[in-house]
């Protein structure tokens, strides 16, 4: 792609995904290689009802889809995940929670980016790498 594309024109493609839309994402930055969401949080994330904690496979979601999405800039779409590893900091409790993804590297077949999840007050809950293929379509 030659130019980075609107937020709009991103929350039109994320929104097309029924996963996308129950997590609530919200495009909120765009830039080349990198991307900006929010999700809203869901009562059906928590698992643990005492401690009322967001289930980790929920964060490492927000971590892959970010990352994914950061590659939209050199693609215009999303791509298919190869790898990903996810590090937990912190329990997230209620609250929107941010996500920035930035690509690391852009390659003709494979390509790298991080995403890191923060919670309402800035603190870090979660990070992770993906791998993804970025190879144009058969």
């Amino acid at each position: 792609m030659s130019e980075v594309p609107s937020v709009e024109d991103v929350q039109k493609l994320i929104s097309r995904g029924p996963y996308h839309q129950w997590l609530g994402l919200k495009v909120m930055a765009v830039d080349d290689g990198i991307i900006e969401l929010t999700a809203t949080w869901r009562e059906e994330w928590v698992v643990n009802p005492d401690r009322g904690y967001t289930h980790g496979g929920i964060l490492a979601a927000l971590v892959d889809l970010t990352a994914d999405w950061a590659m939209v800039s050199k693609t215009g779409r999303g791509v298919p995940t190869v790898d990903l590893r996810v590090d937990y900091h912190r329990a997230a409790m209620p609250g929107m929670l941010t996500i920035r993804g930035e690509i690391v590297h852009f390659g003709k077949q494979f390509s790298v980016a991080e995403a890191k999840v923060f919670d309402k007050e800035g603190r870090l809950l979660a990070s992770g790498r993906g791998t993804y293929l970025t190879a144009p379509p058969a």
